[in-house]
């Protein structure tokens, strides 16, 4: 795949730089306009085509991806791939730089889930749950679990592998794996988070559990998400 890019870094608008040398007000420079960060968490497990962000962005325009696509590409946050004939279709991928930032995510989405606000029964994306698994993971109850899960999430299929204590995280086929699930990221959420029974959750017909149920079980136990902070 060829690699392009649009603009030079130089070119990018100032008009709501802040004039502050803090590295965390640039971050903001940077990351700071809406939609931003979420164009980024669609992309951490490969690239996509435009038709592919927007599905996990329902709630933005397509003039609206194009700008925040442009902002991060000239930041050189991310840039765009030409796959070579017959397929000819453009993708977004994240640069190696724009893959650092993983950590950020992570420890954001710790800090924000203690949020009393925090509002979990809204649209949820495929990469939204992959990402919170590795946010959310506790090495301690994991503690002597070897195991391979496979999550068929809409179009897309992610392998995750738990050993030693480490959760990794890719999108990869599943054959193979231990345990598939597969439905909507809500409703997968709603058990590893949430505490709904994964019978009462195939029994809307729209999860479907094959493998190793007991496995199934235990996985709702690794996440625990962190108390909420004082209203």
């Amino acid at each position: 795949m060829k690699s392009e890019k649009l603009t030079d870094a130089s070119a990018r608008p100032r008009s709501r730089w802040y004039g502050d040398a803090c590295a965390t007000a640039h971050a903001m420079e940077l990351l700071g306009e809406r939609w931003s960060l979420l164009v980024m968490r669609e992309l951490f497990f490969g690239p996509k085509r435009f038709s592919e962000l927007r599905a996990g962005l329902p709630g933005l325009s397509a003039t609206v991806l194009t700008q925040r696509l442009e902002g991060l590409e000239a930041a050189g946050i991310l840039h765009r791939l030409r796959m070579p004939p017959p397929v000819s279709a453009q993708l977004y991928a994240l640069t190696e730089w724009g893959l650092q930032s993983e950590p950020i995510f992570q420890a954001l989405g710790r800090w924000a889930a203690r949020s009393p606000s925090h509002d979990p029964t809204l649209a949820f994306s495929a990469a939204s749950l992959m990402l919170s698994l590795g946010a959310m993971f506790d090495p301690a109850r994991a503690e002597g679990l070897q195991a391979r899960i496979g999550f068929r999430l809409a179009h897309e299929d992610f392998l995750v592998t738990i050993a030693d204590g480490a959760i990794a995280t890719r999108r990869a086929a599943i054959d193979g794996a231990d345990l598939v699930l597969e439905g909507p990221p809500r409703l997968l959420a709603a058990a590893i988070y949430g505490g709904q029974p994964w019978a009462a959750l195939e029994a809307t017909g729209e999860v479907r559990l094959a493998g190793d149920r007991a496995l199934a079980e235990k996985l709702a136990t690794l996440f625990p998400l962190p108390d909420k902070a004082p209203g």
